[in-house]
């Protein structure tokens, strides 16, 4: 998912929906997410010489179901003439509906190999291993017994209350630098891990540039968004793993690209990527900045920088979910300044207390 929202969603919107022609080819159909303030993901249609091939499909819902066939039948086609889906990244509200969409037509399904790797842990993992993984890391950031017990709670419940959502398993790879199997079209894939260990971009290479280069515009998925940032948190457990790094490598790769236009998968489209790359850019130094002066102050537990840190809302109204999603913000921030040399640990104990170094 993107960046998260306060809980109040808006009203659900109609199943009936019509795609949106953005030329040359492409079109773009709003999938609602059922309860969810970013109200809807912006799947792309590319027409190619087999038939047309999806962007990110939506998520697993039979209102969402209804809109995507809405939107295709509104150009002419049909869930069953769909000839392959690009999934930019493995999360539920852009890959939930894929495994639909290949039972209804047979088509291909593609992602990059790293969030497939996740799609397997997903999918055969026991439920209760999240529950037990993520009590673990409130418990090392030093977070209250109020914590621990809101999330269980939570955490209990949704099981109660939902079967498990399983996520279609792709059967082929999107390699950076490679071309997606789109016929007729050149549609470059780029790897911009950060939001997901492999999440990417796909460029279409529509017209030549100033300077020689293949220029067009840019499927951005979560990566590039016009007025929110997406989630950036810890997708691994390794000291080694540095997703904002990963990210803000990721956004520097896009800015130096011919784009010239963004075509992301919420909100709206935008036109001008790299002026977007530098507030973004700007945000996440800014909340550096201001995380290190706090280590410089005192000495913080992880649950402390997190519980400081600036968020969409006041700390006191996030859910026990929106906390566990903050938290590991909190600390791809602080890994982040640690890869600097700007941060280290205090103290070995537990919880550890961090400080600027």
């Amino acid at each position: 998912m993107a960046a998260t929202e306060p809980d109040k969603a808006p009203d659900k919107a109609s199943s009936t929906v019509s795609a949106t022609d953005l030329g040359g080819g492409v079109w773009t159909i709003p999938v609602p997410i059922p309860d969810n303030p970013l109200g809807n993901t912006l799947v792309y249609v590319l027409e190619s010489e087999r038939g047309p091939v999806l962007v990110d499909a939506g998520w697993d819902d039979p209102a969402s179901l209804a809109a995507l066939t809405s939107g295709l039948e509104s150009i002419g086609t049909a869930i069953t003439d769909v000839h392959g889906v690009l999934v930019t990244h493995n999360h539920p509200d852009h890959h939930g509906l894929s495994q639909a969409i290949v039972d209804a037509s047979g088509a291909w399904l593609a992602m990059h190999e790293a969030d497939a790797a996740h799609v397997h842990l997903f999918n055969t993992a026991p439920r209760s291993q999240w529950l037990e993984h993520h009590l673990a890391i409130l418990q090392a950031a030093g977070a209250p017994q109020s914590a621990l017990d809101d999330l269980t709670g939570l955490r209990t419940a949704s099981i109660a209350r939902k079967p498990r959502m399983r996520l279609a398993t792709p059967d082929r790879t999107l390699v950076h630098g490679e071309l997606a199997d789109v016929a007729g079209r050149d549609v470059r894939i780029v790897w911009t891990p950060g939001h997901t260990p492999g999440h990417v971009c796909l460029h279409l290479e529509e017209t030549i540039g100033p300077a020689g280069e293949r220029a067009g515009r840019l499927l951005s998925g979560d990566h590039l968004l016009p007025d929110i940032t997406p989630h950036i948190g810890l997708y691994e457990d390794t000291e080694e793993s540095d997703p904002l790094g990963d990210f803000l490598a990721s956004l520097a790769k896009v800015a130096s690209m011919p784009v010239t236009g963004v075509l992301p998968a919420h909100k709206h489209l935008f036109t001008d990527a790299a002026a977007r790359v530098e507030e973004i850019t700007a945000f996440h130094e800014t909340r550096l900045a201001n995380l290190r002066a706090r280590l410089v102050a005192a000495p913080l537990t992880l649950w402390e920088i997190a519980v400081g840190m600036d968020w969409n809302r006041p700390w006191e109204q996030l859910n026990a979910q929106n906390r566990q999603i903050a938290l590991s913000e909190a600390a791809a921030h602080l890994r982040h300044l640690i890869k600097r040399g700007q941060a280290g640990a205090a103290t070995l104990d537990d919880p550890i207390r961090y400080t600027a170094s």
